[in-house]
């Protein structure tokens, strides 16, 4: 690649991307302040608060993946000029959306009880339950909010979405601090009232997206009216097969996480805090990488729309370095400051001292997590989904936790032992996702090369 095109690439890419990251770096600050805020009620809300979000963020990281599906169809239907597909395309995502939402909102709601069952502290769980019954509700205005979201980041308009984001985080922060501690005449609710101010904040977000997504000039091209015109079950079946499996990459990888959190629940109230702090901050930079996916996943559908396989290569390549490059410096970070960063959470020595270690393992997988996200994203953009779906499986499922719970029960490791399984999965998957990303790309500019000399 020369280096004319890679800083052409570079700025097309961080144009694209970067509202994308401080959008998610907004998200994932409100759960970094919610973690904060209840880190000062004591070890056992905080525990509770990663018990609940290690099932509520599992099942919603399986909405975002299906509400994503709209992001590279869109953006190859821009890439032909094909704007009254785009409409169509908007209004059957709409109809997924909600629908998916709603099924995951009744899925947790019949399956929070089981947690009296994952052999967890009984006063952890006792918390842990009314807090997940709250944020459940904030599904269905989230699903809402992404369905706009998603058809915007297609089209290559991803500054709104942060603008609206950044202000409805700020609102949830200040909720959080109405609500937890009891400020402004209102009773101090805990570690439910960090979940009154999220459910709030997101149905906010959404109405404000939809508003100006409806109303703004630069969209009336693709009449975006909610009623479904030419219902296509091919146009659904297509959605489907992209967004389905992307959603079981999330459920995989971020269950895996998930499952970690309940396996530090049977080391102890401690270990829960500890991996809550430091997976609260690994989220940080895994959720600004993602940023850095989805401006892939535009660029690469974007080219692939117009058949420019050599420009979708560079593009592609151009996103891995620059994840590469950000998660070094965010390593770097990790393990400097590594007794530092958790003492913003809580006092307790024993959760500080745990946290420290697990952020040295967090700074050697950044740039393992950074590789495979942005792959994710760079295949989706190609719709190639199921390969990574199984890729997403065996690194995380069939390697990483067994290797988790052999090292941290079998071994004696106990926190650190399992977080080594997490950082041998993540390392298997950036590895494997990089290369189906060359050999893909590499099979049609051969392909396309082969035409053009037949010609």
């Amino acid at each position: 690649m020369s280096q004319f095109n890679f800083k052409d690439h570079f700025s097309k890419t961080f144009t694209l991307a970067y509202p994308v990251m401080l959008s998610q770096l907004g998200q994932v600050l409100v759960g970094v302040a919610d973690s904060m805020m209840v880190g000062r009620l004591g070890a056992e809300p905080l525990a509770a608060a990663s018990l609940a979000n290690s099932i509520f963020f599992v099942v919603l990281m399986f909405g975002i993946g299906v509400s994503m599906a709209i992001t590279p169809l869109v953006a190859m239907a821009d890439g032909k000029n094909k704007s009254n597909k785009i409409g169509r395309l908007f209004r059957h995502a709409f109809s997924i959306n909600m629908a998916t939402g709603t099924f995951l909102f009744l899925l947790i709601i019949l399956f929070s009880p089981m947690l009296n069952y994952m052999n967890q502290p009984s006063e952890v769980v006792r918390l842990a339950i009314p807090y997940l019954a709250i944020i459940t509700l904030s599904i269905l205005p989230f699903m809402f909010f992404q369905t706009f979201k998603q058809f915007a980041e297609g089209l290559s308009q991803t500054k709104q979405a942060m603008y609206i984001t950044l202000i409805c985080n700020g609102l949830n922060v200040f909720l959080n601090w109405v609500f937890i501690y009891g400020n402004l005449g209102f009773p101090a609710m805990g570690l439910n009232g960090a979940g009154w101010a999220t459910l709030i904040s997101r149905v906010i977000m959404g109405g404000i997206i939809a508003y100006y997504v409806l109303k703004s000039r630069r969209y009336k091209l693709f009449d975006l009216g909610f009623k479904i015109k030419r219902f296509s079950f091919p146009m659904v079946s297509k959605m489907i097969r992209i967004g389905v499996p992307t959603g079981f990459q999330y459920i995989f990888e971020v269950g895996a996480f998930s499952t970690a959190a309940i396996m530090m629940g049977w080391i102890g109230v401690s270990a829960l805090a500890a991996h809550q702090i430091a997976i609260n901050l690994a989220s940080i930079s895994y959720m600004m990488a993602s940023g850095l996916s989805a401006a892939a996943m535009v660029r690469v559908g974007n080219q692939l729309g117009r058949n420019d396989i050599q420009t979708l290569r560079s593009a592609g390549f151009t996103v891995f370095a620059m994840a590469a490059l950000f998660m070094l410096v965010s390593a770097v970070i990790f393990i400097v400051f590594r007794e530092f960063l958790p003492s913003l959470y809580i006092d307790d020595d024993v959760v500080i001292h745990m946290s420290a270690s697990l952020l040295v393992i967090a700074g050697f997988f950044q740039l393992s997590d950074g590789i495979q996200v942005v792959g994710l994203g760079a295949l989706r953009g190609m719709a190639d989904v199921k390969v990574p779906t199984i890729v997403t499986l065996i690194a995380y499922w069939v390697i990483g936790l067994p290797l988790g719970y052999f090292f941290a029960f079998n071994l004696g490791l106990q926190e650190k032992g399992i977080w080594y399984g997490l950082l041998i999965g993540l390392s298997v998957t950036g590895a494997m996702l990089l290369y189906r990303f060359h050999a893909l790309s590499a099979n049609l500019l051969k392909k396309q090369n082969s035409a053009r000399a037949a010609v």
